[in-house]
């Protein structure tokens, strides 16, 4: 399941910042590298917490999910990191291309993704395995904990995805003094004073 996940990172690219481009090969290789993280983290710890409580076990997915976010976004928006994204002004117009504000919104996108799948796979296991140990609902219906755990997370994702994509504002502010040398002297030399401009974060 956590491979399965890795591959809805592709969306990432379509959520990244602006006009950012990014090559085919570096698409195939960001999604190796999240799926190979998410099953390779998952792997672990499923053997790390054979002999622990299983409730433990039924958090190994979100670590594997967390981990593939934290390896996925990045690298689908590598280009960014290299190239920058838009920085604007109070007035809307581009100042410049900045690699601080593309880290800036690719770490907020990374904590936004984390915790869209907090609630999720954090209170789904505390729900399953009382379900499991406290009632009957699985007895002699061990094919009944996969549709419910489906339905579990559907229904929790309905409330947490656009809870979590507020979280961080879609169009962040970032400090002048915090860009790059030749943003700030542009904005000297056309005379501006603002202290703040404006990005895309993307999704």
């Amino acid at each position: 399941s956590s491979g399965i996940n890795a591959e809805y990172g592709v969306v990432n690219y379509t959520n990244r910042s602006g006009k950012s481009d990014i090559p085919e090969s570096l698409l195939l290789k960001s999604y190796l590298a999240a799926t190979t993280c998410a099953v390779g983290v998952a792997v672990g710890l499923n053997k790390a917490t054979v002999k622990l409580p299983p409730l433990v076990g039924r958090f190994v997915p979100f670590v594997a999910v967390a981990s593939a976010n934290c390896v996925n976004i990045p690298m689908m928006r590598q280009s960014e990191l290299v190239n920058g994204i838009d920085v604007v002004d109070e007035n809307g117009a581009v100042v410049g291309q900045s690699k601080a504000a593309a880290k800036s919104a690719i770490v907020q996108v990374v904590l936004s993704r984390i915790i869209m799948a907090t609630p999720g796979m954090a209170l789904t296991p505390v729900i399953m395995d009382t379900l499991d140990t406290k009632t009957k609902l699985f007895k002699g219906r061990a094919w009944l904990a996969a549709p419910v755990q489906v339905g579990l997370v559907g229904f929790i994702l309905t409330f947490a995805t656009p809870l979590a994509c507020a979280v961080f504002e879609q169009n962040s502010s970032i400090s002048v003094k915090n860009l790059e040398t030749n943003i700030q002297d542009k904005l000297r030399e056309t005379g501006s004073e603002a202290k703040f401009l404006t990005f895309n974060k993307g999704l």
